[in-house]
C-alpha cells in the first residue's frame, strides 16, 4: 500500500506538540456533471503561484473501470510506449554485450603491454621474465600455427627435438644459439625460429598499441551509444508507467461495468518564513532581525500547504476521430496547512524517492543507467588514462586566455558545479535534529500561524470565486 504524503509528513514531522497533524484543514466538495477537474485544478495551482507559494505536484494517479472506453483507449496506448520501450532495451542490451567484450579484450592488451614494458626494465630479473612470457606467447599464438612444424609439436612429438623448447627460452640471438652446445639439426631449426620472434617481437608491440588504442576508441562510442540509447527508452518507459493504472481495490466509487474514472492529485507547495520582516512587523523580538542572529539559523522554515483532489467523473469522448475526452462528476479538494523546515523536506523528498511513487525511475536507472555504472570503474580506468599528448595540450590550455573566449573555463566550471550538486543530493538525511528552543517556542508557532492563514485564504478565496456559500 502507497503510504500518502500526508502519513510521511505526520511520520517524520518535528512539531511534536500536534504530532505531525495539520494545523489547519479545509474541504471543498464540487459536484458539477458539466465541468471537470481541469478547470479547478488549474485555478488553484495559480492561485497558490499568487500567494507566493513554490509548487511542485507529488502524486498524479487515475483508474478507469474496466468496462469503459476510456480503459481501453490508455491501453492500447501504454502497449505501444512498452512495446517501443522494449525495443530500445534490446538495442541497449546488445551494445552493453560488446562494451563487456571490449573491456575483457583491453585488459588483455594492457597486460600484454605490461610485459614489453618489463622489457624495457633495467631489473634483469624483471627483464628475463618479461623475454620468457613474451617467448610463450609467440609459441602459443604465432608459431603454433606451422601445424607440425612448429617448436612444440616438433619437441613434444618428434623424437630428436626434446631439447628444442628449452634451447628456444634459454637463448637471445642466433650467435648465442651457435654457443649452446646442441647438434647441428636442432641449431638449424632454432636460429630461424629465433630471427622470427625477435622480427615479431619489435613490430608487435606497435602493432598491440595501435591495436589497444583502436579498442579504446571504439568502447568510447559504444559506451556513447549506450547513453543515447539510454536517453531514448527512458521517456517511452517513463509515459508507459505514467500509463499504467492504480490499482482500484474495494473502493465503491469504481464499478468494472460503469463508464467512469477516478483521479487523484496532490500538490505541495511551500514559501520560506522570512523572520527578518516578521521581526519588523512585530511578530519576532526585535533581536531576530540582526545579521548576527539571522547567520546562526542553519536551516529555514517554511509555510507547507497540501491540497489534495479527488475526482470521481464519467469520461465523454469529445470527438469520434480523436481519442480525447472530457470528464464532469465530483471534486473533493482539500486543503492542508504545514509547517515544515528544510531538512523535513528533504527528508520528505527521500521517503518519496523510496516510495512506489519513485519505482518508475529505479526502474529505468536499474535497465539503464545503473547497467553501465557498475562498469564505469573499469570504463574509466581505459578511457581517463594518462597521456603525454593529452597532458601538454591541457597543460597548454590552462594558460590560453583565448580558449575563455569560447567557454572552455565556463564549461569546466559549470562541470563542477554539477558535481558538487551532484554529491549534495546523495547524501541522505538519517535524523533530523531537533528544533532549538527558539524555533520551538517563536519561530514555528509563528509560521503555523500564517500557514493556518493561508489554507483558509486559499480554500476561502477558491469558495468566493465559485459563489460557493456552505463548506466543511
Amino acid at each position: 500500500m502507497v503510504e500518502s504524503v500526508s502519513d510521511i509528513i505526520q511520520r517524520i514531522s518535528q512539531y511534536y506538540k500536534k504530532k505531525g497533524k495539520p494545523e489547519a484543514e479545509h474541504v471543498i466538495v464540487y459536484d458539477s456533471a458539466a465541468e471537470g477537474l481541469e478547470p479547478i485544478y488549474f485555478f488553484i495551482t495559480d492561485l497558490m503561484g499568487d500567494f507566493g507559494l513554490k509548487t511542485e505536484k507529488l502524486i498524479d494517479n487515475f483508474t478507469s473501470s474496466p468496462g469503459s472506453g476510456h480503459f481501453g483507449e490508455l491501453g492500447q496506448r501504454a502497449t505501444i510506449m512498452q512495446q517501443q520501450g522494449t525495443k530500445i532495451l534490446a538495442d541497449i542490451n546488445a551494445v552493453l554485450r560488446s562494451v563487456l567484450n571490449l573491456i575483457y579484450d583491453l585488459k588483455d592488451f594492457k597486460t600484454r603491454l605490461q610485459q614489453y614494458n618489463g622489457l624495457k626494465s633495467k631489473d634483469r630479473l624483471i627483464h628475463d621474465a618479461a623475454t620468457l612470457s613474451l617467448k610463450q606467447i609467440w609459441m602459443d599464438k604465432v608459431d603454433i600455427q606451422k601445424g607440425n612444424s612448429s617448436i612444440k609439436s616438433m619437441a613434444l612429438g618428434q623424437a630428436g627435438f626434446i631439447t628444442l623448447i628449452d634451447a628456444f627460452l634459454s637463448v637471445a640471438d642466433e650467435k648465442e644459439a651457435d654457443k649452446i652446445d646442441l647438434n647441428d639439426r636442432i641449431k638449424r631449426i632454432l636460429k630461424p625460429r629465433i630471427q622470427e620472434f625477435n622480427i615479431w617481437l619489435s613490430q608487435s608491440e606497435n602493432e598491440l598499441k595501435k591495436r589497444y588504442e583502436l579498442e579504446k576508441n571504439y568502447l568510447r562510442s559504444q559506451v556513447n551509444s549506450l547513453k543515447l540509447y539510454s536517453r531514448w527508452a527512458k521517456p517511452y518507459l517513463k509515459a508507459a508507467q505514467q500509463l499504467e493504472q492504480k490499482e482500484s481495490g474495494r473502493n465503491i466509487d469504481l464499478v468494472k461495468t460503469f463508464n467512469t474514472i477516478l483521479l487523484e492529485l496532490t500538490l505541495f507547495g511551500k514559501s520560506k518564513l522570512d523572520i527578518k520582516s516578521s521581526a519588523f512587523a512585530g511578530d519576532l523580538p526585535q533581536e531576530f532581525a540582526k545579521d548576527n542572529f539571522l547567520k546562526k539559523q542553519k536551516r529555514n522554515y517554511n509555510v507547507c500547504i497540501l491540497v489534495d483532489f479527488y475526482f470521481r467523473g464519467i469520461p465523454q469522448r469529445v470527438s469520434q476521430q480523436q481519442a480525447h475526452y472530457s470528464f464532469g462528476g465530483k471534486t473533493t479538494a482539500t486543503f492542508k496547512a504545514y509547517v515544515l523546515n528544510d531538512d523535513e523536506i528533504e527528508k520528505l523528498n527521500q521517503e518519496l524517492s523510496k516510495s512506489d511513487l519513485g519505482d518508475v525511475f529505479g526502474l529505468i536507472e536499474g535497465a539503464t543507467t545503473d547497467s553501465l555504472g557498475r562498469l564505469q570503474e573499469e570504463i574509466d580506468s581505459f578511457l581517463n588514462e594518462k597521456d603525454e599528448g593529452a597532458e601538454k595540450e591541457k597543460k597548454s590550455s590552462e594558460v590560453n586566455p583565448f580558449l575563455a573566449l569560447i567557454g572552455k573555463y565556463e564549461k569546466s566550471s559549470k562541470q563542477k558545479e554539477e558535481k558538487k550538486k551532484e554529491g549534495a543530493e546523495k547524501k541522505e538525511i538519517k535524523e533530523i535534529k531537533k528544533d532549538t528552543w527558539i524555533e520551538a517556542e517563536l519561530i514555528r508557532p509563528l509560521a503555523a500561524k500564517k500557514a493556518g492563514e493561508m489554507a483558509f485564504n486559499l480554500f476561502n478565496t477558491y469558495k468566493k470565486a465559485h459563489g460557493m456559500v456552505s463548506y466543511i
